[in-house]
């Protein structure tokens, strides 16, 4: 029951301060610049109000130490670093999206910026976690039911190029109205379920994760009236990479996140035939969704075809774990 109170105390919070954040984004015009490269018809979306990650953002925040509160007392921490993880991948994305809102266009700190502070992150913060206890360098495979065991420092290597490249995949997914929340809610639940009972805390966060992420589709399912900006993205990037490293099953993620990864995959590939052929693409327009979208695909169909997906993936995973 208390994961559910969890759950439900994120949705209220976020729906909340949706309700209170919304119309002071409108007033400090805090709008979206949209790509000029991306799918014409987006233009109309250009101003819409982002940074609107906030919202879940403080939902989720204030939800798990409400409820994890408890969990301090017995010397578990395990929330804290999940929280750790989204929070500070969450204020880079507040750095990128600040910057944009102020020069009133999509460009706010370089690629290598934040591949640099992304990298950063990853590798203070799996030190971090490997020094309190709450990941190994034991690599779980998912389906296989074993377990590699990899010296420290080379999974460390690992872990933080996964992390920053799981992180951009997110990131990426966030081009459609309601896709990335469509996609990470059911991730959350997933790792509500696999880590109820054993993994209090992780369970906890991802419980008000899910309410966070389902709140905030009230106001971002289409036609969107806010965007989750990078702010948004990049805290549920980090959010879902500390909650696999948490339950110490990073790889679990590839199987739960493949539209995550699809979408990464499909824009590295994208680069990569437009290179070697000089010009042709292998894709309409990549992310993927966007070429499904110039393919007739609506923004609707894509979050119910990608949400579904996942939810079958996430069924499928839990149903191997168990």
């Amino acid at each position: 029951m208390e994961l559910l109170y969890a759950f439900a105390l994120s949705l209220a919070l976020t729906v909340a301060a949706g309700l209170l954040l919304l119309p002071t984004l409108r007033r400090l015009k805090f709008g979206q610049s949209i790509r000029e490269e991306g799918p014409r018809w987006h233009m109309k979306k250009n101003g819409t109000p982002t940074m609107g990650g906030l919202m879940f953002i403080f939902g989720v925040t204030a939800s798990t130490l409400v409820f994890g509160w408890p969990l301090l007392s017995q010397g578990q921490y395990a929330h804290l670093m999940v929280l750790a993880f989204a929070w500070l991948y969450g204020a880079i994305g507040f750095v990128d999206d600040f910057f944009k809102v102020v020069r009133r266009q999509n460009l706010g700190l370089t690629a290598l910026q934040k591949l640099l502070l992304q990298l950063a992150a990853a590798a203070v913060l799996l030190t971090l976690m490997r020094t309190l206890g709450y990941t190994s360098s034991q690599v779980y495979l998912p389906f296989a039911n074993i377990s590699l065991p990899l010296p420290w420092l080379i999974f460390l290597t690992l872990a933080i190029l996964y992390v920053s490249g799981f992180v951009n995949a997110v990131n990426l997914t966030d081009g459609v109205d309601g896709l990335c929340g469509g996609v990470t809610l059911p991730v959350a639940v997933f790792f509500a379920v696999l880590c109820a009972g054993e993994l209090q805390g992780v369970a906890l966060c991802a419980a008000a994760l899910a309410g966070g992420v389902l709140g905030f589709l009230f106001f971002n399912f289409n036609p969107a009236r806010v965007f989750m900006g990078d702010t948004g993205s990049l805290f549920l990037g980090g959010a879902l990479c500390g909650l696999a490293l948490a339950a110490d099953k990073p790889l679990l993620l590839i199987p739960v996140g493949l539209i995550y990864l699809i979408e990464m995959f499909s824009d590295i590939l994208q680069v990569i035939y437009f290179k070697a052929t000089g010009g042709k693409r292998l894709f309409r327009m990549a992310p993927i969704h966007h070429h499904f979208e110039l393919k007739g695909w609506g923004e609707k169909k894509l979050f119910f075809v990608f949400s579904l997906l996942t939810v079958a993936l996430c069924a499928l995973t839990l149903y191997t774990e168990w």
